[in-house]
């Protein structure tokens, strides 16, 4: 079993214990599930946008603890004045260190687009992201069938979400929605962590121009980033080259002053 296979296991226990703590009822009454969403999108296609989606998280699979004294709200509120297009923040707390309580915090203090960074397999995880003040939420093809992104684009899309499908290989192609967002290649193999900069470049090609197209994982220079963009890249999600440092926040503004 690699490590996709035992975090989609343990995100199934999660969601019945989930289920149980709070009804769809309960989760629809939540103040946060009124408000109107924020269109990510948008801000990575308008003029001058930086195209930065900086991102939340404390660990990883791969990399053990990236950052466990930073806090979520603090973090996010700086990448915000840094001028990054939407943020995303980590809710899965088994393999990532995150939790439903660090989104709150920081939809409570920033108004850019956030996205829900989780594993999401069930239509509870939805009803759930709206309930905590998500714009975004994260598709990603390789724990789902075609059928199921269908499923879960058309809900994710009543609720007034936007859809980033994550794509890693050819072979996810199929996966793609007409309906969805935006579309991420994610340079970072799910099964093996191994990460390949060059994997969004071979991907753009194939996917057209349909689709905001968002390069995800293992930019960490200027040059990498000035690369995607020129190879038709809107969106650049950065967590890890911001998260590892003292002071995210002044890493993304450094990273954001030399663009």
């Amino acid at each position: 079993m690699n490590i996709l296979d035992k975090i989609v296991a343990h995100k199934k226990i999660e969601v019945v214990q989930a289920q149980q703590q709070a009804s769809i009822q309960q989760l629809e009454n939540k103040i946060l599930f009124q408000r109107h969403t924020v269109s990510l999108t948008h801000n990575l296609l308008k003029e001058n946008s930086t195209g930065i989606i900086s991102e939340f998280k404390r660990k990883s699979p791969s990399k053990g603890i990236i950052n466990n004294k930073s806090e979520a709200a603090d973090v996010v509120k700086e990448y915000e004045n840094a001028g990054v297009s939407g943020s995303s923040v980590l809710t899965d707390e088994q393999f990532f260190g995150g939790t439903i309580q660090d989104f709150i915090s920081v939809r409570e203090c920033v108004s850019i687009p956030l996205l829900r960074k989780d594993f999401m397999i069930d239509e509870y995880q939805f009803i759930e992201a709206k309930s905590i003040g998500a714009d975004v939420v994260l598709l990603i093809a390789s724990i789902l069938t075609p059928a199921q992104v269908i499923v879960f684009t058309d809900l994710a899309k009543s609720l007034q979400l936007e859809v980033l499908l994550e794509l890693h290989d050819e072979t996810e192609l199929n996966h793609v929605y007409h309906k969805v967002d935006m579309v991420g290649i994610n340079n970072r193999n799910l099964k093996t962590f191994e990460v390949d900069i060059e994997q969004s470049i071979r991907m753009a090609d194939k996917l057209g121009n349909g689709f905001v197209k968002v390069a995800e994982s293992g930019i960490s220079t200027i040059e990498t980033f000035k690369h995607f963009k020129q190879n038709g890249f809107q969106g650049f999600l950065i967590g890890e080259n911001f998260m590892k440092t003292a002071n995210p926040g002044r890493a993304c503004l450094d990273f954001i002053s030399q663009l």
